[in-house]
């Protein structure tokens, strides 16, 4: 029986904090503890976005990443506040950390801007995901969809695929167009040239007919005749957009279509075929 209970007590020195091999165990539960805590928190906010009615994503996951940075860094103060080793190792650096944190924070000071302009548009919500934006980027100004809003950076896709990552402190920083929130539509204007000789009217009629082919009767606002000269006649066909992400897209295939509609029925009285800008 004896024998038991120094084995007991033996065994239980081994795993004391203050050994190696019980700061090792300690090290392995806390990560483990780490790790279970955060697929905890992950598991309830994806039960959290599938649950109906939910319409905010943005704050849920930013929330979700924010948390999980805050389950670490307790864990690593319990941890070092555990093991003795460490609490002196922290009382004996405790003089040398205002100049660490100086030093840190001047190092740092790209990623803790991300972060603090991360936690401003989360509160102030310029814009959600799923929001169409304009930002400008090296390349010049571009369009695209908000996929994705991490601690650090706000993750854009344009229409052709392309990928634009904004740090945060830019996306908070620079005049951004939300075109999802901007609910007049956009308007195109579509320019016809032909041979003098052309019918307005019947100009106007093919035109209007090639346009509600695409997006339907009410996108047409009027098709005009602007300009008559020795070269021929020119039209403004004005065009009413509802989605102005894509209206680049819409006028491109309004041009295809206005080039095949006006080839499958001429204009009467005109030799050349109309070209459209």
């Amino acid at each position: 029986m004896n024998l038991l209970k120094i084995g007991e007590q033996d065994l239980l020195a081994y795993f004391k904090p203050g050994t190696l091999a019980g700061a090792l165990v300690y090290l392995a539960l806390f990560m483990l503890a780490g790790l279970i805590l955060s697929r905890m928190l992950r598991a309830a906010v994806h039960a959290a976005m599938l649950r109906a009615g939910h319409v905010d994503r943005m704050g849920i996951t930013f929330v979700q990443q924010l948390a999980t940075a805050l389950i670490w860094v307790m864990l690593v103060i319990l941890y070092a506040h555990l093991i003795p080793v460490l609490r002196a190792l922290g009382t004996a650096m405790l003089a040398g950390a205002g100049v660490a944190s100086v030093v840190i924070g001047l190092a740092a000071q790209s990623t803790l801007g991300n972060l603090v302009a991360g936690i401003s548009i989360t509160i102030y919500r310029p814009f959600n995901l799923g929001d169409t934006l304009q930002v400008t980027t090296p390349t010049g100004t571009d369009i695209g969809v908000v996929q994705w809003i991490s601690l650090g950076y706000t993750t854009l896709r344009t229409v052709d695929g392309r990928l634009i990552v904004l740090p945060n402190s830019v996306a908070a920083n620079q005049v951004t167009l939300n075109l999802s929130r901007t609910y007049t539509p956009a308007q195109i204007s579509v320019t016809i040239r032909c041979a003098r000789s052309a019918d307005p009217e019947e100009v106007g009629k093919l035109a209007t007919a090639a346009v509600a082919e695409v997006l339907g009767g009410d996108a047409v606002k009027g098709c005009y005749l602007t300009k008559i000269d020795a070269s021929g006649a020119q039209f403004d066909l004005q065009v009413v957009v509802p989605d102005v992400a894509q209206r680049e897209r819409t006028r491109g295939q309004l041009l295809r279509h206005l080039m095949e509609r006006f080839a499958a029925s001429p204009v009467a009285g005109t030799s050349e075929p109309p070209t459209f800008s």
